[in-house]
């Protein structure tokens, strides 16, 4: 017997990826649960096969025996919706960032709103296996990373923790999405005469996603400069991380670094020194590939960090994630 597992948001661009990814898990069956107005939304195929749909409500989370309910949701819906799921019995996998960061204040500084559910940061965990795989197993509530923290922190972190980064020169990420990460709500900024044929920098030094990077990474505020950008492409992503690593003595060192730490991770893939990641080596796909260049003479080095923004971003790291709290081998549905 198949485990059946909810998703709420299926029509979003992340919850679309893990309907895709989970049509050939074999150990689970998806159900999509309706829950907005505009449900019957969509021209649908005649004779097409899917995944079963059923109305949202906690008594249908109970009557079905969903193990784990992923919310594809926004914030504000997130946390309208997962107090009642954990009271149903379900374990939680939330895509948003409703419960990424560790307190309500911080929340409110980064996203501009007021977080209805402040005693459910204290128990929700923190989705990077690279870094939290023992909690994940045990917990409840999974709060997936976004897609910009999930690239920034498997390349900053190990550096950091390593000690090889001059933090008082800080650490610039120059990081450029596809607009798909801006999710599916229709905007001007997003729409295909403002995208095409163009590149631009958005909400430059007040991310939502920079606090993110620095409680994984352990860098203070100061010492990290952070600029997003549209990429006239619908997915992927691609951070140019630059910093100053004196004393090391090529960029063999920094590589490594990275293999001792990511030895035997299944989806982190490293690239010889000097050599770099590019977004169609990751394309549709749950791996982060990171390459490295050094300057030895000035200390200047360049790590490159490249994920496919729906996937290792979102929906494959999300279905890592459900895999871990639920026994199955990580990799599953994602090799």
């Amino acid at each position: 017997m198949k485990e059946r597992v909810g998703i709420l948001g299926h029509r979003g661009y992340s919850g679309a990826e893990l309907v895709r990814i989970l049509q050939h898990h074999p150990r689970v069956e998806a159900v999509l649960l309706e829950h907005r107005e505009d449900a019957s939304g969509g021209p649908r195929l005649r004779h097409a096969e899917g995944p079963p749909r059923l109305p949202y409500s906690p008594e249908v989370i109970r009557s079905e025996g969903l193990a784990v309910v992923f919310l594809a949701t926004p914030p504000e819906v997130s946390m309208e919706l997962a107090p009642a799921l954990l009271d149903a019995g379900a374990r939680v996998i939330d895509l948003s960032g409703a419960f990424r960061l560790r307190t309500a204040e911080n929340y409110t500084t980064w996203y501009k709103a007021l977080h209805t559910q402040p005693e459910l940061l204290a128990e929700a965990v923190y989705g990077l296996p690279e870094f939290c795989r023992a909690r994940i197993a045990g917990s409840r509530l999974v709060a997936n990373p976004g897609c910009y923290p999930t690239a920034a922190n498997l390349a900053i972190r190990p550096l950091v923790e390593a000690g090889v980064v001059d933090r008082a020169a800080g650490i610039v990420c120059d990081a450029k999405s596809g607009v798909s990460g801006a999710g599916r709500k229709p905007s001007l900024k997003t729409s295909f005469c403002e995208v095409t044929e163009n590149f631009s920098a958005y909400s430059v030094l007040g991310h939502r996603h920079i606090p993110e990077v620095l409680q994984v990474s352990g860098l203070e505020e100061r010492e990290f400069s952070f600029t997003a950008q549209l990429l006239p492409l619908d997915r992927g992503i691609l951070e140019t991380i630059y910093f100053r690593a004196p004393g090391l003595g090529g960029a063999m060192e920094l590589v490594e670094l990275y293999e001792r730490r990511y030895a035997g991770e299944p989806f982190v893939r490293l690239y010889q020194p000097g050599s770099l990641p590019d977004l169609r080596g990751v394309a549709r796909t749950n791996f982060c590939d990171i390459g490295a260049i050094l300057d030895a003479r000035t200390g200047r080095a360049v790590v490159v960090s490249a994920i496919d923004n729906l996937v290792k971003g979102a929906a494959g790291q999300a279905i890592q994630n459900m895999n871990l709290l639920l026994g199955y081998p990580e990799t599953e549905a994602l090799l």
